[in-house]
């Protein structure tokens, strides 16, 4: 079997960024996927379950709720690695496109305050394992990394 295209990526050089991992053609539409790589693979510590539930439940929410882009949303979903999430718009979309809208995303994740949007139990199928307080660490860091980002790393390096 062939490699897919996430496995191609050297994960030894990837950095913290926003990166297109790919693009679909679905009929006439182009999909592109994003990876939000919100920690260094195989260099920092991955996130704790806890945290990306609530980062996904957060994440979700806002971009399905953003006036802008909510009907464009396909997807928003932690990477099985646990170094990231993956965001799936419809349209061919650079990272560039989406940076304000994933700044305005972490920056709300970042402030939150409240009740975790769908924690509770007819809402949301694991509604205790979720950490608020990591979720906005996280996010915060990762704000700090899209506020000052490159190039290298709005574009996979080979």
């Amino acid at each position: 079997m062939e490699k897919i295209a996430s496995f191609t990526v050297d994960h030894l050089k990837l950095k913290t960024g926003l990166y297109v991992s790919r693009k679909d053609k679905v009929g006439q539409e182009t999909i592109t996927t994003f990876d939000l790589r919100m920690t260094r693979p195989n260099f920092e510590p991955v996130m704790n379950t806890a945290e990306i539930h609530t980062l996904e439940h957060l994440g979700a929410t806002f971009l399905r709720n953003d006036p802008e882009w909510k009907d464009r949303v396909i997807y928003f979903g932690p990477m099985g690695c646990r170094t990231g999430f993956y965001m799936v718009l419809a349209g061919d979309l650079t990272s560039r496109d989406v940076l304000d809208l994933t700044i305005r995303l972490f920056r709300f994740a970042a402030e939150f305050e409240g009740k975790v949007p769908g924690q509770a139990a007819k809402d949301c199928g694991n509604y205790l394992d979720m950490n608020l307080d990591m979720a906005k660490y996280r996010a915060s860091h990762y704000l700090d990394v899209l506020l000052n980002i490159t190039d290298d790393r709005l574009e996979y390096q080979n």
